[in-house]
């Protein structure tokens, strides 16, 4: 067909100035978009004074830049935060504000829907959120193709957010709610063939591979040493990136940095990044005085240089789906050791670009670390070839490759469309 510019609605659950690898691919994807000609328009959450200040005073790439193309516009829904994570929006009720009325102004080719389980309210047991699936009225309305992009593994998060025991009570009926879910759209692409397959287990129905998810190898990238954010610190450097938060396994972390430590005294951990359990990891850092620095969070040059100054990576998550800073890491030359997740053994290969450590296994963890730290060739080898690895993953490849989907499902829908005209003509 010919390659005409697409009008494209993009639900998002989230987006700047609410942070999270979610958010920046969003707001890479749109950017994409629009220097390709395509008309976008994003409906993202709002944000209001039942935020905290830091997150309204976050200096993320968003809007404004997004608000320099024409081709652009936006609403932004009505949010609360999330029950659990003050941090984190939800949806307003569909009594609220209407996706259906959007969409019928706006009148697009597609409708993108990424993060449907957390908008529809899977992340609140339903106590919050549209409380109904994302822009459904309009497309069977409309015959409009709709499509779904999963980026966290929702059943992880609901598990950490609520508990082992409360999980219990809900684990028999999570394969409905996910085939229920997943039915609702025309086809749900997940960027992890691991995660595809854990979700086909729970009954995901239309589900498909697509590496959505890629990294701006331009942005990140070994050159970025020349910003030094800690001057004159020649200590061994382990950085995390990522929210302080339950999920993310942090004390896991520490729990591994014991060890690391007593190997080599001089080790420093950096750890970037804000979240629910912020009071409780400072306070247990304390112990360690200064071999771990809670640095906050980081923007610009100065997160970088920390990318391209840490000697190894660390990421003890076992809930990681293509995990945005992993790869931001990988594009700066820096070695990675991430626990076996999801998605972690389609970005590390044990060996050449890093290792991965048996999940929830701090000596494990440690040991890995420390394999790298005292070999320097083996190091100067990762970083290389983590650079190597990763540039398939470049932002403009997956980019592609997600057009070219867009302008798949558009065709079909036009085939469909001609093919009922013709059947009413033959009667």
């Amino acid at each position: 067909m010919n390659k005409q510019p697409l009008r494209i609605a993009i639900f998002t659950a989230l987006y700047a100035p609410f942070m999270s690898g979610v958010s920046i691919g969003v707001h890479q994807r749109v950017r994409w978009l629009l220097q390709q000609g395509h008309e976008v328009f994003l409906i993202h959450p709002g944000v209001n004074d039942l935020y905290p200040k830091e997150v309204c005073d976050r200096p993320m790439l968003g809007l404004k830049e997004a608000q320099s193309f024409s081709n652009f516009s936006s609403y932004a829904y009505p949010t609360k935060p999330l029950i659990f994570y003050k941090f984190h929006p939800e949806p307003l009720d569909y009594r609220y504000w209407s996706d259906t009325k959007l969409l019928l102004n706006f009148k697009p080719d597609i409708v993108v829907v990424e993060e449907a389980p957390e908008m529809i309210g899977y992340y609140s047991l339903f106590l919050q959120g549209y409380r109904r699936p994302i822009g459904i009225e309009y497309a069977k309305r409309t015959n409009t193709p709709i499509i779904s992009i999963f980026h966290t593994d929702i059943v992880a998060y609901i598990r950490y957010y609520i508990g082992e025991w409360s999980f219990r009570f809900l684990r028999p009926i999570i394969p409905t709610l996910v085939k229920q879910l997943s039915e609702a759209y025309d086809v749900n692409y997940f960027s992890s063939q691991e995660q595809l397959t854990k979700y086909k287990l729970m009954t995901a129905q239309r589900a498909e591979y697509l590496p959505y998810q890629g990294v701006d190898c331009e942005k990140f990238h070994p050159q970025n040493i020349c910003y030094d954010p800690i001057p004159n610190d020649q200590r061994p450097t382990l950085l995390f990136v990522g929210r302080i938060s339950a999920e993310k396994n942090i004390k896991q972390l520490l729990d591994a940095f014991v060890f690391i430590a007593a190997k080599i005294p001089d080790v420093h951990l950096v750890i970037v990044g804000s979240g629910p359990q912020d009071k409780e990891i400072r306070r247990r850092a304390q112990k360690f005085e200064s071999g771990i620095t809670i640095w906050g969070e980081s923007h610009g040059t100065e997160l970088l240089g920390l990318f391209a100054r840490a000697d190894v990576f660390v990421n003890p998550s076992v809930t990681e789906n293509f995990c945005t800073t992993t790869n931001e890491a990988l594009a700066s030359g820096t070695p990675v050791v991430a626990a076996l997740a999801p998605s972690t053994s389609e970005q590390i290969f044990s060996g050449r670009n890093g290792f991965l450590a048996e999940p929830n296994n701090p000596k494990d963890f440690a040991m890995k670390v420390i394999a790298i730290l005292e070999n320097s060739v083996l190091k100067e080898e990762m970083s290389r070839q983590a650079r190597i690895y990763i540039q398939k993953f470049d932002w403009s490849v997956c980019m592609e490759k997600f057009e070219d989907k867009l302008y798949q499902h558009v065709g079909a829908s036009k085939q469909l469309e001609v093919k009922a005209a013709a059947s009413v003509v033959s009667r």
